[in-house]
């Protein structure tokens, strides 16, 4: 049989090519084009939009050669800025480290055109902010969100829970608080955090007030004190419009945000534009100032399916891309938010559309979630989403935890959804063919072709439940394990075939057969969580190494105690051996 593989130049996301995989089958990647990293389209997709955020300068500004000048006395401040006028910030060199894919340059090129963002409020910045972007040149980002509200949390648990996120590979997190002492509890945030922090301004601006009394005056100084406090980037519902509530009105769940529905009663109550849009030049020269991002909020994205891909979404979206324009014109940094429940069939079409429009400024999407009936579950109905969206041009994926639509997710809740959300984000990164992007998943499949387990769970993202895991059934470090055991192992038979590399790779030779170490309080505390084994098993497990090497309160079988000898003398008598088939038994 005949075949011929869809190869379209993408790059190999394993930095050696290794295995027998033939690369991406993604689009070649146009590094400064407007197809960076890129799905094939399917027929009928719109097709990128010709236009960047070059063709949006501010007033006085003009192209000069690659990039531009700007009027005499002019003293840049956002990165985009910067950009333009052809400055490799330090902001954008610590980019390139953090992508080694890009150099310092391209960094820049992607800024100036609008297609990626550096979310680094000047204030942030002299914490300990580490400068990140968000770009579909760049690897897919994942967001977390937290935030006390006025019947759980508060500052203290938010705090925690967002070193928890930095700890489960969140990118940003972002500040939901709508009660307790916001200000307190985003100024800890702020001074805490790793990586840019992101709020919607709008729920301060409320906060023991009713919406009517929302004004000019309360929404620039609401912005400016959270500016001035760090905040890196706002969602700002500047795209939900009077012209848009009509087309709400039949949807089966109506205005699912909390943004877009607080102004949607604001301008039916006073039968007014949108304030966002009224006072959007004002609120442009202050997020210049501090360089804060836009984050274009969704303020009509469908809480259902039944209402995705609708007149009120996309009417919102074609807002959206206005705006863009018009930050772009005021200097200031811009991503558009998408759409949370999205049918899978839609997805594509959703991301290119909105790259249409929106001229490739980085999408920020929300899932999507592609079904509705599994709550509880929704942080894997979202993730299926959110691959198929990180895949086909969003660059930024807010997590989705098993608490959606149910309650204020706890700190478990927090590593679940960013679990699940680096998946879909590495997923989507690997069938890009991002270069790099697989090298760890390679690493790992020799790990496991060798059966070295030690190595196996290095390797692995989350290593204390791969090991309480594999420890719940079998506790001994084995050349197999307890899905198939010995004779019918796989692995094991394809490292025992000479003609194979499987299993020889160098590095990766398993050491010696011993017994797993004992779990540790988070692994014990994984398998109780799981409730398969009793409390016996589970203490049985956390004890069983300490009992066989304890000498006072050391591990006598580590030779940093004892001398090498003594330490090899436990080793050899209380741990379990392991014989191969090859290996002839010791004499008697």
């Amino acid at each position: 049989m005949s075949y011929t593989l869809p190869l379209r130049g993408a790059f190999n996301p394993s930095s050696d090519k290794g295995g027998t995989n033939p690369g991406s089958f993604a689009q070649k990647p146009q590094i400064g084009g407007a197809l960076t990293f890129s799905s094939p389209d399917t027929p009928g997709m719109p097709a990128p939009s010709e236009k960047t955020a070059w063709d949006f300068l501010p007033t006085g500004w003009a192209r000069k050669g690659a990039f531009a000048s700007a009027p005499d006395g002019f003293v840049p401040i956002t990165q985009l800025e910067n950009a333009r006028l052809g400055n490799i910030t330090p902001e954008m060199k610590r980019v390139s480290e953090r992508e080694p894919h890009l150099t310092a340059e391209q960094v820049r090129d992607e800024v100036a055109s609008g297609r990626m963002i550096i979310p680094a409020n000047i204030v942030h910045l002299k914490h300990k902010l580490d400068p990140m972007c968000i770009g579909r040149a760049g690897k897919t980002k994942i967001n977390a969100n937290m935030g006390a509200s006025p019947v759980s949390s508060g500052t203290d648990e938010e705090v925690e829970k967002l070193m928890w996120a930095e700890r489960w590979g969140g990118d940003t997190v972002m500040d939901l608080s709508t009660g307790g002492d916001l200000d307190a509890t985003r100024l800890a945030i702020l001074e805490s955090s790793n990586v840019p922090i992101g709020t919607v301004p709008i729920y301060s601006m409320i906060i023991g007030k009713k919406i009517e009394d929302l004004d000019k005056k309360l929404i620039l100084d609401t912005l400016r004190h959270q500016a001035a406090q760090g905040v890196d980037y706002f969602t700002i519902h500047a795209g939900v419009l009077r012209e848009h509530l009509p087309l709400v009105a039949k949807r089966l769940i109506g205005i699912v945000s909390r943004g877009g529905s607080l102004l949607a009663k604001w301008m039916l109550v006073h039968d007014q534009e949108n304030p966002m849009v009224t006072y959007f030049d004002e609120i442009c020269e202050i997020m210049r100032e501090y360089d804060v991002s836009f984050s274009l909020g969704d303020g009509l994205r469908p809480g259902g399916l039944a209402d995705a891909s609708d007149a009120a979404q996309l009417g919102e979206l074609s807002a959206l891309a206005t705006l863009t324009e018009r930050a772009w014109q005021n200097g200031c940094q811009v991503m558009v938010e998408g759409p949370g429940h999205v049918p899978f069939d839609q997805i594509e079409y959703n991301m290119k559309l909105q790259r249409t429009l929106c001229h490739g400024a980085p999408f920020y999407v929300l899932g999507p979630l592609v079904t509705d009936i599994f709550p509880g579950y929704d942080h894997i109905t979202s993730a299926i989403g959110a691959t198929a969206a990180g895949y086909h041009g969003a660059s930024m994926l807010c997590y989705v935890t098993p608490k959606e639509h149910l309650g204020l997710p706890k700190k478990d809740d927090v590593k679940q959804g960013c679990i699940a959300y680096k998946i879909a984000a590495h997923a989507a990164d690997v069938a890009l063919g991002i270069p790099g992007s697989r090298d760890r998943d390679d690493e790992l499949t020799r790990a496991r072709a060798a059966l070295n387990w030690e190595k196996h769970f290095e390797l692995s993202f989350d290593p204390d439940t791969a090991r309480a895991y594999h420890d719940e059934d079998l506790d001994v470090d084995t050349d197999f394990c307890a899905m198939c055991g010995h004779d019918w192992c796989s692995v094991r038979i394809s490292k025992e075939i000479v003609e194979f590399q499987s299993g020889k790779a160098d590095g990766f030779k398993r050491e010696g057969v011993i017994k797993s170490a004992a779990l540790t309080t988070e692994q014990r505390e994984i398998l109780e969580k799981r409730g398969v084994l009793s409390p016996e098993e589970i203490h049985k497990l956390a004890s069983k190494t300490k009992r066989a090497v304890l000498d006072g309160d050391r591990a006598s079988c580590h030779s940093d105690y004892v001398d090498s000898a003594a330490a090899e003398d436990i080793q050899t008598d209380r741990l379990v051996q392991l014989r191969t088939k090859n290996e002839a038994p010791a004499a008697e």
